[in-house]
C-alpha cells in the first residue's frame, strides 16, 4: 500500500484571518477557496496542504502541548535563530526559551494566529530522516 499526507485540517474561528496569517508570516500559497461566506480553503505550505475552515466552537486548551490528539506541527528549518527573526519581524511573539529537540536538535514553539501550536525544528547537519 502506498500512502502520502494529503493535507491537514485546522477548523478556526475566523478562517479568512486564519488563511491570510499562514500566508503573511509563513508564505502559505493558495490552492482552492470554496468561495462561500465564511469560506473553507486549501493552502499550501512546504509541499504540504492545509485545509481551514469554520470551526463550530472553540478548543479552550489548543496551546495545551500535553492534551491528547494531535497537538503541533513541526516544520524544519536550517537556522532557529533565523527563523526566529525573520517571524518575529512579521509580528510573532515567542513566549518559550528554545529547548532539546526529540532525537537531536532544539526547538522552539510558537502560535498561529488562533493559537495552535507551531514549532520550528534544526536537526544536526548530520541527520537522516
Amino acid at each position: 500500500m502506498t500512502i502520502h499526507v494529503e493535507h491537514l485540517a485546522i477548523p478556526a474561528a475566523d478562517p479568512v484571518a486564519l488563511k491570510t496569517w499562514y500566508e503573511r508570516v509563513l508564505g502559505a500559497q493558495a490552492v482552492w477557496d470554496n468561495g462561500q461566506n465564511p469560506p473553507t480553503c486549501l493552502i499550501s505550505l512546504a509541499n504540504l496542504w492545509f485545509e481551514i475552515y469554520p470551526a463550530d466552537a472553540p478548543l479552550p486548551e489548543r496551546g495545551n502541548n500535553k492534551l491528547a490528539g494531535f497537538r503541533h506541527l513541526a516544520l524544519r528549518v536550517p537556522s532557529l535563530e533565523a527563523a526566529k527573526a525573520e517571524l518575529e519581524s512579521r509580528g510573532v511573539k515567542f513566549t518559550e526559551e528554545v529547548r532539546p529537540a526529540a532525537g537531536g536538535g532544539k526547538v522552539l514553539f510558537f502560535a498561529d494566529g488562533e493559537g495552535n501550536l507551531l514549532h520550528f525544528v534544526e536537526r544536526p547537519a548530520d541527520f537522516k530522516l
